[in-house]
């Protein structure tokens, strides 16, 4: 029978909080190094290559691997022999480990958390509080996994009630598509089956935490109904073509897990949600032996990559014209210098509504880029921390007005933009640029200089003016607007379905 002490608590969730914002599961990395040597779509290995070289900088460096440092899960399975040594409740404990490990100085994370989310939407500045799952089990032990999960992989969150005949497999497969690519391919798909609508769901978060092991599986054959369907999700999912952050490819998952409990027998619930390019999750147990410390991976895990930007071609920012923006192609690798406005949903919901009220903003968008992020703070040296770009279609009802009133010519952000902003960049001649989702840390070092000039007051989601220099984007939607995010998994999933018709897709 284990007594568990109240700091030990704390401190294990906080350590492995730290611990999982900056190392990669091997798993993940060791698949992903798989699918980047197999894939045959430029544009999709060079998205790879940043998530890759990111990775393993994040682990050398000890920051985090994504700028979204997620929305914490603690899922506990609490022996009922174990004795409590502590005065606060475990969702205080847990709460405490995520403020101890998110306002650490040393590896400052980003607070993403809002409090009254359908009102004034505030930040409680810690992260907290936690989302916390508990079961009682047999034992004298706490059995404990954290989890950071970013908010464009859990916005594709997706759940239906199926009729009882209807097919598990055909949902999934029509509704991937659907879900773009903001949640940062290749990951995995967690499905949950049966149970009521929050209990799949729950099945569907906790079938993440698993470790990857589609190589296995598909080594030895399945050997029941879920490890069939999950082999037969896993191989037509990734004949889709939608490949890496969506710009097509032979890899979209890396994995599909599933887990299932018993139904009504009128219902089928069906959850499905994705796990990103920025994997995070740990497993420890508390024994009443004190704090966890887990152990660190070993580097030679990584695949040792250079970035080559030989052939990209550079833009200085300050100088560029609506006329060299038109010569852009799309899918073109594209290196930007000199100085890059910031900004994201609550600076773009507040310069609209003063555009509206016929007032000047506090900023001078003409002929400027604008970058969809909300940093890190830097720590010791750093100019800027942790910076990758956020989804971009949140920001598409703001388009139109934004490239029309104020001459902003081109923005960068993660993922697709949807038709109204594609047809709004293509109608004032203007561009849209994509980083790699997964790779913040990577972009961060071609920040130069870094200044708030508008908007302090939102925190993360103030507007920056950014000095970079060869920070890497893809062209997305070029100025007749031509995006790559639909012609290149068109092209992708026409290339594997002639050659790979009735030929299972090797993990």
């Amino acid at each position: 029978m284990a007594t568990i002490r109240q700091e030990d608590f704390i401190q294990s969730v906080a350590d492995a909080l730290q611990y999982i914002s900056y190392y990669h599961p091997v798993d993940y990395i060791t698949s992903l190094g798989r699918a980047y040597e197999r894939e045959e779509s430029a544009a999709a290995k060079d998205a790879m290559a940043q998530i890759l070289i990111n990775s393993r900088m994040c682990a050398e460096g000890h920051r985090p691997i994504c700028q979204d440092t997620g929305i914490v899960t603690v899922f506990l399975k609490i022996g009922m022999d174990v004795r409590w040594d502590a005065t606060m409740t475990v969702q205080g404990m847990a709460d405490a480990g995520v403020r101890r490990a998110y306002l650490n100085p040393d590896n400052t994370l980003r607070a993403s958390i809002l409090a009254d989310p359908a009102g004034a939407r505030r930040n409680t500045k810690d992260n907290t509080p936690a989302v916390v799952s508990v079961e009682m089990v047999r034992g004298g032990e706490v059995d404990v996994i954290v989890a950071a999960k970013g908010g464009g992989s859990e916005a594709k969150a997706k759940f239906t009630m199926l009729n009882p005949s209807d097919s598990v497999v055909e949902w999934v497969l029509k509704t991937v598509p659907t879900m773009g690519a903001g949640w940062c391919p290749p990951g995995m798909l967690g499905i949950g089956i049966g149970g009521t609508a929050e209990k799949a769901m729950l099945l569907a978060k906790e079938s993440l935490m698993d470790p990857i092991d589609m190589r296995e599986l598909l080594d030895r054959g399945p050997r029941n109904n879920l490890e069939e369907m999950r082999i037969e999700i896993y191989e037509k999912v990734n004949r889709l073509g939608i490949g890496a952050q969506g710009l097509g490819g032979l890899t979209t998952v890396l994995d599909v897990k599933i887990r299932d409990y018993p139904t009504h027998a009128a219902n089928l619930p069906l959850a499905m949600i994705p796990n990103c390019a920025a994997t995070r999750h740990a497993h420890f147990v508390l024994d009443g032996t004190g704090a966890v410390a887990l152990a660190p991976p070993s580097l030679s895990d990584w695949p040792s990559l250079t970035y080559d930007v030989s052939l990209a071609r550079r833009v200085n920012l300050d100088t560029v014209t609506r006329e060299d923006v038109a010569t852009w192609k799309p899918g073109e690798v594209v290196l930007l210098r000199g100085k890059l406005l910031t900004g994201r949903d609550a600076a773009h919901k507040r310069m609209t509504e003063m555009l509206t009220r016929g007032e000047k903003l506090p900023v001078d968008f003409t002929n400027r880029f604008i970058y969809y992020v909300g940093p890190v703070d830097p720590v010791r040296e750093e100019v800027m921390g942790p910076a990758g770009p956020t989804t971009a279609t949140r920001m598409d009802k703001f388009t139109r007005q934004m490239l029309e009133q104020t001459g902003l010519l081109g923005m960068v952000g993660k993922a697709e933009r949807g038709p109204a902003a594609v047809e709004a960049i293509r109608d004032n001649h203007a561009v849209y640029l994509m980083a790699v989702g997964g790779a913040a840390y990577l972009v961060s070092k071609a920040i130069r200089a870094a200044r708030v000039v508008a908007f302090e007051d939102l925190g993360m989601e103030a507007i920056y003016e950014f000095t970079v220099e060869d920070m890497p984007v893809t062209v997305a939607v070029d100025a007749q607007g031509t995006s790559v995010h639909e012609t290149g998994p068109r092209e992708w999933k026409a290339r594997i379905q002639a050659e790979f018709a009735g030929v299972p897709i090797l993990a």
